[in-house]
């Protein structure tokens, strides 16, 4: 027997089935609220509101636990590969042999992108943000592959998922190369996914390239680590873009477009630019204090989480991550001192675990990330090159659900009233 929910309005009441997942809290079904009250619900940013029912990725903020298909992100970043969880989260379970190195092998026969697509490139301007280029580049690929963007058609959708995969980190290697004047690197597919994205970002023509294993599991571990959040504003993006029957490339510069914004994919950047504008591990009690004072603007970037009520999952594989790419890398950087310095100091001051506080996923990819030796413009563009796989796999999702519609969130009307027109020399 289904759960109800009792709901009053004007003095009549009303039942609403209550749903359950198979793990996480119940939701009530109201899509028959309108119709039999005449009522809106008001949710701004949607965060008590499910938008729709997934599979894919499970987030209990919390307890801290992040689940991939049922996998924990820590198993995961821990024990397999970018594209075996890219695999993972497209097909429900994990491959096995085989079936991974066929995904591979097609992923890796889409790496090249259309010829005339570097000519889009040279229409940006050399100090362009490699973000704004990767939302008309990627928005543009459906312009190139006609043959793939009718969303109805299963293969179809398939064909432009492994491409959307494959081609984003070509796209965004280009984007960081436009940008220091350097050639485009055409992709090896002899290399891994992650290998390949290093050597076509960093390699140059001149000389050959050797992969650093060490930062390639790293940056493995870090595209594994943000390969999809749940319904989060760019995911959300996606799926609404989406709803309307838009090409999946289309559907993807969406999301990157979202992406884009500071409270969302920018965290890492600005964390990193906190730990600057720290500078040494002596000036941290004074930044301590500021952000302790009310009545002070400065936050400490990179500490807490919108959704982890407690330590964030993905920050305690990335903890480890940044001493394994120091120690390889023989960094010594009082930035990087300090951000050690900084975690240490939160992680046991009781400010910062009252308010439960903690160094999240952002924190220390930015640290990470730079020391590998990408500027801070490539820190999103990063992100979108590992969310994609959570996007596609996200709308491919949405597609095939039969309660999916067109999204069209409501509003409390607060303006004017209906008032009549006044010429302009009367008013």
């Amino acid at each position: 027997m289904t759960d109800t929910a009792k709901f009053e309005l004007a003095g009549k009441d009303f039942d609403y089935p209550v749903l359950s997942g198979s793990v996480g809290p119940d939701v009530v079904d109201i899509r028959k609220l309108y119709g039999q009250t005449g009522a809106f619900t008001y949710d701004p940013g949607f965060t008590s509101t499910a938008s729709c029912r997934s599979e894919i990725t499970y987030i209990d903020g919390d307890e801290g636990v992040l689940l991939h298909r049922g996998y924990p992100i820590g198993e995961l970043a821990e024990k397999s590969s970018f594209m075996e969880v890219a695999y993972l989260l497209l097909n429900g379970e994990l491959p096995s042999q085989d079936e991974l190195d066929g995904f591979s092998r097609t992923i890796s026969r889409h790496t090249m992108v259309h010829e005339q697509l570097a000519t889009f490139f040279r229409g940006f301007r050399r100090d362009a943000h490699p973000m704004a280029i990767m939302c008309g580049v990627v928005g543009a690929l459906s312009a190139f592959y006609h043959d793939s963007t009718d969303i109805h058609d299963p293969q179809q959708r398939m064909i432009a998922s492994h491409r959307l995969i494959a081609k984003i980190p070509t796209i965004a290697a280009m984007a960081y190369k436009y940008s220091v004047g350097q050639p485009f690197l055409y992709p090896d597919n002899s290399l891994s996914y992650t290998g390949n994205f290093l050597r076509m970002t960093f390699g140059v023509p001149a000389e050959q390239y050797e992969v650093n294993p060490a930062i390639e599991r790293a940056m493995d571990r870090i595209f594994i680590l943000h390969a999809d959040h749940e319904q989060n504003a760019s995911t959300s993006t996606v799926r609404l873009a989406g709803s309307s029957g838009a090409n999946p490339f289309a559907c993807m510069a969406a999301g990157i477009a979202c992406l884009w914004g500071p409270a969302h994919g920018g965290a890492n950047e600005a964390a990193l630019n906190m730990l600057h504008e720290i500078g040494t591990p002596d000036r941290i009690p004074e930044f301590i204090a500021r952000a302790k004072d009310k009545n002070d603007p400065f936050r400490l970037m990179g500490f807490g989480h919108r959704v982890y009520k407690n330590y964030d999952p993905r920050a305690t594989v990335m903890q480890k991550t940044v001493r394994e790419v120091f120690e390889t890398l023989n960094v010594s950087d009082p930035v990087f001192e300090t951000a050690l310095r900084l975690e240490e100091i939160a992680l046991s001051d009781p400010y910062f675990i009252e308010k439960k506080l903690f160094p999240n996923v952002d924190f220390y990819s930015g640290v990470i990330l730079s020391a590998i030796g990408f500027p801070t413009s490539m820190f999103t563009v990063l992100f979108a090159l590992a969310r994609t796989v959570g996007w596609v796999a996200q709308w491919n999702e949405m597609i095939t659900d039969p309660d999916q519609k067109i999204g069209r969130p409501r509003q409390l009307y607060t303006g004017p009233t209906q008032r009549s027109y006044v010429p302009v020399g009367e008013r």
